[in-house]
């Protein structure tokens, strides 16, 4: 209630659980209105993307101190900037003739920009009041249900990341919440680390990629990004744990509303 976008948007959706692209609407509109305010987007855009590749930098280093390297990276997204942070120097590598590497990228089921999205320009908030981009998109107006990886919450996907998903560089898995939960546990009692929801996508992948390997009798260096601690998300394994967290599916009419609102973009003459 204390911006316009967030007074409109609730005044059509009271009941709104909110989301990335809101959140961006409404930081834009107090950075605008109050000339001692600036704002910096911490996600999506590219220059983020490529601020954020200091840790596919360090796993490098850190490979190389354990003369090892990856055949698999994966990482869960949301925006982008985690995804892109571990794997693009990888990628990277790969296209300047090094070790092909099979990198995927996780994404909750409920909000699946990658896999079902589609690429198009698009406005990357609600509200839109920023610049149109190119991404794999499920519309501006999609507002994702209330699942607990509130960091995955995004319509859209980084334009660096769409581009290379375009190119056939990456694979897009998603996964329902409940599974993650499920490979999130047996994550902390197996290394004693309680992972942030969002972090549980990226150990499910990781975990389906190590089973590929022992069905298909092959051993294969698996790596993938630890985003975040679960400190603050014990309500949420709290509710895993007495059945209260379900698999939240998104509203197929409102996708297809939130698609066919994308904005008309043609090319300059």
């Amino acid at each position: 209630m204390e911006t316009d976008v967030g007074r409109s948007i609730l005044a059509a959706t009271p009941d709104s659980n909110g989301s990335l692209g809101i959140a961006i609407s409404e930081a834009v509109e107090v950075a605008a209105k109050n000339d001692d305010t600036k704002y910096a987007l911490g996600s999506v855009l590219n220059h983020v993307l490529l601020h954020q590749t200091v840790i596919g930098q360090e796993a490098i280093k850190q490979l190389e101190m354990a003369n090892d390297y990856p055949d698999v990276v994966v990482a869960c997204t949301g925006g982008g900037s985690n995804f892109s942070g571990i794997a693009f120097p990888f990628i990277g590598a790969q296209l300047r003739g090094g070790k092909k590497v099979k990198v995927v990228a996780v994404e909750p089921a409920a909000c699946p920009s990658l896999t079902r999205g589609k690429y198009a320009y698009d406005f990357g908030d609600t509200g839109h009041l920023t610049p149109l981009v190119k991404m794999h998109t499920l519309g501006s107006t999609f507002i994702p249900p209330g699942f607990h990886a509130g960091g995955l919450r995004y319509h859209g996907m980084a334009p660096l990341v769409s581009h290379v998903k375009e190119l056939g560089l990456i694979e897009a898995r998603a996964y329902h919440q409940t599974t993650c939960f499920e490979a999130g546990v047996f994550f902390a009692r197996t290394e004693g680390i309680v992972p942030a929801p969002e972090a549980n996508h990226a150990i499910k992948g990781a975990i389906d990629e190590a089973q590929k390997c022992k069905e298909e009798g092959i051993s294969r260096a698996i790596l993938f990004n630890l985003c975040g601690h679960g400190h603050f998300d014990m309500q949420a394994y709290m509710d895993y744990f007495t059945g209260k967290l379900v698999d939240q599916k998104y509203d197929e009419k409102e996708l297809a509303m939130a698609l066919s609102g994308l904005p008309s973009v043609r090319a300059a003459a």
